[in-house]
């Protein structure tokens, strides 16, 4: 799916939504050179409920219409052998409602790796929660094929699809795996390391969105 020229021929502007401050700071501070069109970064609070508010309000905008949507931020990972800096692409992600498809995932794939070179980048289904999630819930929602989970980026795809046709994608950086579980949420702060590897990744995202832009045959 081509992302939609805006009201005067020129690229659709690019929604980046998270969840957390830090993760709002880190992607607001990564590399913005390779930008095609306006990127607003959108922190939506946590939990699906704000997610879902702040999306929807983010895309009433009539210069919105069309944008293409990437939910990012950190994560969970559920598979054994994750380590915090690890880089989750989703091919889908699942909400109670219902599955999202993300759009040209395998291209994703490969634009993170550039950008992120050294880091593990996953690919696969990221399932949606309305609490953090610990110990043996992990291993169940592995064993539904879930690579990784968190609290607002189903909603934030289904959201986002809910307001039009348009191209989304989910990223996340993992700062929570299985041998690696953190004691609460706050402990994110500490993650000097999840922080630089999410600032790291903001080119991908433009690479992903020019992708779109492109004519296809």
């Amino acid at each position: 799916m081509a992302a939609s020229p805006g009201p005067s021929g020129s690229a659709s502007p690019l929604l980046i939504a998270c969840a957390l401050g830090i993760e709002k700071a880190a992607l607001r501070s990564g590399d913005r050179s390779g930008a095609r069109g306006p990127v607003t970064v959108l922190r939506t609070g946590m939990g699906p409920q704000n997610a879902e508010r702040a999306v929807r309000t983010a895309l009433s905008a009539t210069a919105m219409g069309g944008a293409p949507v990437v939910a990012s931020g950190f994560c969970a990972g559920l598979a054994p052998g994750m380590h915090p800096g690890d880089l989750i692409v989703a091919d889908e992600t699942r909400h109670p409602a219902g599955t999202s498809r993300c759009t040209d995932t395998e291209l994703l794939v490969k634009a993170v790796a550039r950008a992120v070179p050294g880091r593990a980048v996953h690919c696969g289904p990221l399932i949606g929660s309305d609490h953090v999630v610990r110990g043996p819930e992990r291993a169940a929602l592995y064993a539904t094929g879930a690579i990784a989970v968190d609290m607002e980026s189903a909603v934030t795809l289904r959201t986002a699809l809910g307001a039009g046709p348009r191209p989304v994608a989910a990223v996340r950086v993992v700062v929570d795996a299985p041998e690696h579980e953190l004691v609460r949420i706050g402990t994110v702060r500490g993650g000097i390391s999840a922080f630089r590897v999410l600032r790291a990744v903001l080119p991908a995202f433009f690479e992903w969105h020019h992708s779109l832009l492109l004519p296809r045959r």
